[in-house]
């Protein structure tokens, strides 16, 4: 997720970008908002990791990837780098913090919300003298994960944080956070990578079918590998609507109640499209069903929302499956 030894970059397309925030960008708050697919995680820790860099020669690329600078970064134990992310990702991520404890109360789920201990555990790391004499760093993302709390307690340190130190914001939308954090930050957009890009760095990661995972994930590589890595190839995802269609639920009963929820919406805007002349979106056009009646469609979709707006609900995975493949199977064959 950051520069290794080799000096290269995690994701290619981050050159440009990165390249600009560091001639052009000089403000002690920056907002960076781009996809979690596109990379903005890894954009902002390489940002963060060249600010960092102590690299002597003077054409020396930042992040060299190989001063003790950005070895410490590399193993997550920088001093003067604070990364701040919802608890459930920084489990995932290995990037916790000093008070996490891992197998603390193995029955509650880590939270997907950015708490306001966290923001001041930040606030206590900002106000602390420079471990090794130059300038520190502080990455919070995704912003939209604060709650109000948290939130409110960050603007002051947003503001006017010490003299040295830099803190970078992640956001997927900046039009999720509160006007009063967005008023203190410049802003930096991630720009998405091309189609094609996009395809053939998928096919480096050793990846077939790449257009059609592309497809599946709105053209946010990062997702498309995560499907992947997951065990779900092009042929299981064309194969998919015709198996929900048919009441078979094999494919997803593994998976997360969110990932299950996503691809439900997807199969049902691309059926939506389907019924009114359009093209599908996320699924090949010759993999769609094409009996499903519109009314029914739009009778599932909004049955799904209401899903959707409490996946983290602790339903019984099973029941709720096959209750949304009922739906699924009526809504994609009522036509017929």
């Amino acid at each position: 997720m950051v520069v290794g030894n080799d000096g290269r970059l995690p994701l290619p397309w981050l050159r440009a970008p990165l390249d600009h925030a560091l001639q052009h960008q000089r403000g002690h708050a920056l907002m960076l908002h781009g996809a979690a697919g596109d990379g903005s995680l890894e954009f902002g820790l390489t940002l963060a990791q060249a600010w960092l860099c102590e690299a002597t020669e003077a054409n020396a690329p930042r992040p060299c990837g190989r001063c003790a600078s950005c070895r410490l970064v590399q193993s997550h134990l920088h001093p003067d780098l604070f990364v701040l992310l919802p608890e459930a990702m920084r489990r995932e991520l290995g990037w916790l913090l000093l008070d996490d404890k891992l197998d603390d109360d193995a029955k509650r789920k880590p939270s997907r919300q950015i708490r306001v201990d966290d923001v001041r555990a930040l606030i206590d790391w900002v106000g602390r003298t420079t471990a090794r004499g130059r300038s520190k760093v502080a990455l919070l993302q995704p912003a939209q994960t604060l709650n109000l709390q948290a939130a409110s307690a960050l603007l002051k340190t947003l503001e006017e944080p010490p003299p040295g130190t830099r803190l970078l914001i992640g956001v997927a939308d900046p039009a999720h956070l509160l006007p009063t954090v967005r008023s203190r930050c410049q802003r930096l957009a991630l720009p998405r990578p091309s189609f094609d890009e996009a395809t053939r760095w998928l096919g480096e990661q050793g990846i077939e079918g790449a257009q059609v995972l592309l497809s599946a994930c709105s053209g946010r590589p990062l997702e498309a590998q995560a499907l992947a890595r997951d065990g779900v190839d092009a042929a299981a995802w064309r194969a998919l609507p015709r198996a929900v269609a048919a009441g078979q639920g094999a494919l997803l009963a593994p998976w997360p109640l969110p990932r299950v929820l996503d691809t439900l919406l997807k199969l049902c805007h691309d059926a939506l499209a389907v019924a009114v002349g359009a093209a599908p979106r996320y699924f090949p056009d010759d993999a769609m069903p094409r009996a499903a009646a519109l009314p029914a469609l739009l009778q599932w979709q909004r049955a799904l929302w209401r899903v959707a707006r409490h996946d983290d609900h602790p339903w019984h995975q099973g029941l709720l499956l096959d209750s949304l493949l009922a739906e699924a199977c009526a809504a994609l064959t009522l036509g017929s």
